[in-house]
């Protein structure tokens, strides 16, 4: 009796540790999205212009499924064709040539703040870039986007340029 009781806790502690290990390696791995790599080469790789994101990006996560959490370093504007604001922590789902499930960036459209809910990008590539606000989608030059916009702390005055709707 003593040698099978004996076994049944060698075979209890084989378990126990290969348990804690799966879940110590599983956290590992999830944690594991967040990298050295800038943000711009991660966008690239996706097919995105690396200009989506201000330069004040301090940290992001990116999980295998595609989720991702970018934080900034504060709150911010940017002027590109409409001022645009970039809430310090934004999060989504990205896919190749596609953002989805976007939350923490606004565009200012006459006296309104609208979010933007999805960004996409023709694949193969053309000159335009998609921004989906709810069922409406605009269609911008990808121009705008291929350099790192500069955050700043306060709107800017620039009214929205006419740009050509999807």
């Amino acid at each position: 009796m003593g040698a099978s009781m004996n076994s049944k806790r060698v075979s209890m502690n084989w378990a126990t540790i290969l348990a804690v290990m799966l879940v110590v390696c599983t956290g590992v791995r999830a944690g594991s999205g967040a990298s050295d790599e800038p943000i711009t080469e991660v966008l690239a790789k996706y097919g995105l212009p690396i200009g989506l994101l201000p330069d004040s990006v301090k940290s992001y996560s990116l999980a295998d499924d595609g989720e991702f959490k970018v934080e900034l370093e504060k709150p911010c504007y940017v002027q590109f064709n409409c001022l645009v604001y970039y809430d310090d922590k934004i999060t989504g789902k990205l896919t190749y040539g596609k953002i989805s499930d976007l939350d923490g960036i606004k565009v200012r459209k006459f006296f309104i703040w609208v979010n933007i809910k999805g960004i996409e990008v023709d694949v193969p590539s053309s000159d335009f870039i998609y921004f989906k606000v709810g069922i409406i989608s605009k269609k911008i030059e990808i121009s705008w986007f291929e350099s790192v916009p500069t955050c700043k702390d306060s709107l800017g005055n620039e009214p929205c340029n006419d740009v050509q709707t999807a």
